[in-house]
């Protein structure tokens, strides 16, 4: 630990290079994808404000459990299948997988098609699950 402190003392600009280089990737990541929401944060947009759920996970994964009213739309066909969403656009979108990281790129596919209001859930499907909150199964 004492190397440690005095490698920072005498490269002290070396090290706040990296702590830079550091917030500026997290902070490109994290607007990349859009703003995550917590399964709380989801349920307020839909009751409030009549948010649109979008579930990315291939049917097989969505009919085992999905959330309430979610609308099924892999990721793999969100391209072609987009126009499905467009009684949606002036909604809040908020897309929904299995752990968060697809929803960025299909955040992406969104916002270059004029949907502004898309959100992801931060830790997917499995952090709904985690919090114990239904799920329904068709």
């Amino acid at each position: 630990m004492d190397l440690f402190i005095e490698f920072i003392g005498a490269r002290w600009y070396l090290f706040a290079i990296v702590i830079v280089l550091m917030f500026l990737l997290m902070n490109h990541e994290r607007r990349r994808g859009g703003p995550s929401i917590s399964p709380a944060q989801l349920t307020m947009l839909v009751n409030q404000h009549e948010g649109v759920v979008v579930d990315l996970r291939e049917t097989a994964d969505f009919r085992q459990g999905h959330i309430i009213d979610s609308i099924s739309l892999p990721s793999v066909k969100l391209a072609e299948r987009i126009a499905e969403l467009e009684p949606h656009r002036d909604k809040p979108v908020v897309l929904v997988c299995k752990y968060g990281h697809t929803a960025v790129d299909a955040a992406k596919t969104l916002r270059q098609n004029g949907f502004t209001r898309v959100f992801k859930l931060g830790g997917g499907i499995t952090e709904w699950q985690n919090q114990q909150l239904p799920l329904v199964r068709t």
